[in-house]
């Protein structure tokens, strides 16, 4: 396959954009060392309103938030793939485009980040608290492998996911749920600096992908990532994943079938299943990123199981199924059916 140009890769221009369109830039000069790969960074309207409430703004916030200007740049034909987190890809695309990969899945659990209680009482001690920033003699800290059910009462946790603050109700009504806006470092930031916080969560696939590890006393290390926090996975059984969370999602022309080979390397088998499968539930209940439901699905041997959990009616409904893997997608119709 000779290269005639470039095969442009568009991506957002966040930390974890980059990383993930880095990561399917590197799998792709791998399987095809003699293509040439290059980035092409777009703005999105997500992008434009990080300060912006994602449950808040009148009439309600669009879809393809953080994927219509890709799109558009895949339809002018001014890039050849479109690299996205596939929880922000809404399940009905414009017409042309299709969902060609998604390679293997990360972890598809969230984390719980917070203070460490012996971080501030140290370095309290060490500088005083004259010398901090206004404010911040009112952190409190608590210990590592801290579980949610171990917060005080009306502990404050910021998230600007609805199906989080769902779950997070749901387990602890008692909690303060407030929102949150910012990349993933910002919002660790805010949890270090800002005593009316006591916790964020975040998904552990873009911590990971960020370079950030979780060290085995729960300490939070890497780049940009603020001292003296903590961090505690949770378990999907207290916080399921959103449809997609994990993933990602490689979009293309439909008609090209060039760039469609190239998907075909890429691709994952049990990982396109388990999102088409989730997806399908995703559209059939009608919603986008931001509604109150979450679905994981998992492949064991030759069928796919699947659970979810919707808000939509007020206090959380379950359902759970299996099939055939091939009956992915009906799997998920089934069990929107039930929960609608």
């Amino acid at each position: 396959m000779a290269a005639e140009r470039p095969i442009i890769i568009a991506t957002r221009g966040s930390a974890l954009a980059l990383a993930q369109a880095n990561l399917i830039a590197a799998q792709c000069r791998e399987v095809f060392p003699k293509l040439r790969f290059e980035l092409k960074i777009i703005r999105t309207t997500g992008d434009k309103l990080q300060k912006a409430s994602m449950a808040k703004v009148e009439g309600g916030l669009p879809k393809g938030l953080f994927t219509k200007e890709l799109e558009v740049a895949l339809i002018k034909g001014q890039a050849d793939l479109a690299v996205h987190s596939l929880k922000d890809l809404p399940t009905d695309l414009p017409a042309g485009l299709v969902l060609a990969a998604t390679p293997k899945r990360a972890d598809v659990r969230d984390v719980l980040i917070y203070r460490d209680a012996e971080f501030i009482k140290t370095r309290a001690a060490d500088t005083g608290s004259a010398d901090w920033a206004p404010g911040q003699d009112t952190l409190r800290g608590f210990r590592p492998h801290q579980k949610l059910k171990d917060f005080p009462a009306k502990a404050t946790i910021a998230t600007s996911s609805t199906r989080r603050k769902e779950q997070l109700l749901a387990a602890r009504p008692d909690l303060n749920v407030v929102e949150i806006r910012g990349n993933v470092s910002t919002r660790m930031q805010k949890v270090a600096e800002r005593g009316e916080l006591d916790a964020t969560v975040l998904a552990l696939a873009g911590i990971t992908r960020l370079n950030f590890e979780i060290k085995p006393d729960g300490q939070l290390v890497g780049d940009a990532v603020p001292d003296g926090l903590l961090a505690t996975i949770l378990d999907v059984e207290v916080m399921l994943p959103c449809v997609g969370q994990g993933a990602i999602g490689i979009e293309i022309r439909a008609d090209d079938e060039r760039i469609a080979k190239i998907c075909e390397r890429l691709n994952h088998f049990n990982t396109i299943h388990c999102v088409t499968a989730e997806r399908a539930f995703l559209h059939a209940m009608g919603g986008g990123c931001q509604s109150p439901v979450a679905a994981y699905a998992e492949i064991t041997g030759d069928k796919i199981f699947m659970r979810a959990v919707s808000f939509h009616h007020g206090p959380a409904e379950h359902a759970e199924g299996k099939r055939p893997i091939a009956e992915a997608a009906p799997l998920g119709e089934e069990l929107a059916a039930q929960l609608k």
